[in-house]
């Protein structure tokens, strides 16, 4: 979507500097003050303060879990991950897993009310996996799992943490 913002800029400027030629002078502000947005709201992460994401798909039905980079580095080398089993129906702070490092071994939580689905094996045979990429949702990434939402998880989003907050939350701690 970003390159089609992009190549619309110079449209809108040419017929914005048309306008201003030919129009009334109350019509010379037209086409500037317009912004376009490519993130839908109902894409954007959501965090915890246990250092859990969610991130829920456009439809609206189904998302993605894992744990937040912040977590991933305060917790070292990963060395083994505990993935819940399939399907699991969850409460929003649940636990459906754990991750154990070099350092320390942690709970992984249920960020919202949800069905688990689907979970990342790559994680069993590859737990580092989970350093690399913890927020990467792609096929070698670090996701914990994949989940379906129902109406109180997509509720339960709105005490959640987006970027800008859970960024602000890490640099307290």
């Amino acid at each position: 979507m970003a390159s089609i913002t992009r190549s619309l800029r110079p449209v809108a400027f040419h017929l914005s500097a048309a306008s201003r030629r030919s129009a009334a002078p109350w019509r010379s502000s037209q086409f500037q003050g317009r912004a376009f947005s490519a993130t839908p709201v109902a894409q954007a992460k959501r965090y915890t303060k246990d250092h859990e994401w969610v991130e829920i798909s456009e439809d609206g039905k189904t998302g993605v879990i894992g744990i937040s980079d912040y977590a991933a580095h305060a917790l070292g080398d990963v060395v083994y991950v505990e993935l819940p089993t399939t399907p699991m129906e969850v409460e929003a702070g649940d636990a459906i897993g754990a991750v154990e490092s070099v350092k320390s071994a942690s709970d992984i939580n249920a960020p919202i009310t949800c069905t688990i689905t689907a979970v990342n094996d790559l994680l069993e045979e590859k737990p580092g996996t989970i350093n690399k990429g913890p927020e990467d949702e792609g096929s070698s990434g670090g996701w914990v799992a994949k989940v379906e939402v129902g109406e109180a998880g997509i509720k339960g989003l709105e005490e959640l943490m987006d970027a800008k907050a859970y960024k602000e939350f890490t640099e307290d701690a």
